[in-house]
């Protein structure tokens, strides 16, 4: 399977706790058999992480280690770009083509660039978030892991 992950599920991995192994034991993910592509969005948000935390020198390597195991993905691209637009007039109810039909939902903007990079990619994006669910009908196939059955 060809899969984006979310930024929670890397910082899962990151943690390498006991979580990080169930979810791993579930998903199988650094089996091998599954390309893995990080969005560029999501290194941006760990490094903005690691600092906001001051993470010592092991975790932040640790960080860097798991990162180097993905493909990772440019949102530089007219496809990425235009799917951001798409997926953002859609959330807020003003897409004339796909409207939401109830309230609008204000993502943040990096879990924007997330989406639509899964969208134009044609990736499974796998999460911890309720953020993305509304996409999952008409954008992203979305896999949402609930840590509260883990």
């Amino acid at each position: 399977m060809n899969y984006l992950l979310d930024t929670n599920i890397i910082l899962i991995y990151i943690r390498n706790n006991e979580i990080a192994q169930k979810v791993e034991n579930q998903l199988n993910l650094f089996s091998g058999e599954h390309n893995l592509v990080i969005s560029v969005v999501s290194i941006g948000e760990l490094k903005s992480i690691a600092k906001q935390n001051r993470w010592g020198e092991i975790k932040w390597q640790k960080m860097l280690t798991i990162i180097n195991d993905f493909l990772i993905a440019d949102i530089n691209t007219e496809e990425i770009i235009d799917k951001y637009a798409d997926i953002d007039a859609f959330s807020q109810g003003k897409s004339p083509k796909n409207l939401l039909g109830d309230s609008a939902r204000n993502m943040g903007k990096n879990d924007l660039w997330i989406a639509a990079t899964a969208s134009a990619l044609n990736l499974e994006l796998i999460t911890t978030d309720n953020d993305f669910e509304h996409l999952s009908r008409d954008f992203i196939q979305l896999r949402k892991i609930d840590l509260s059955n883990i």
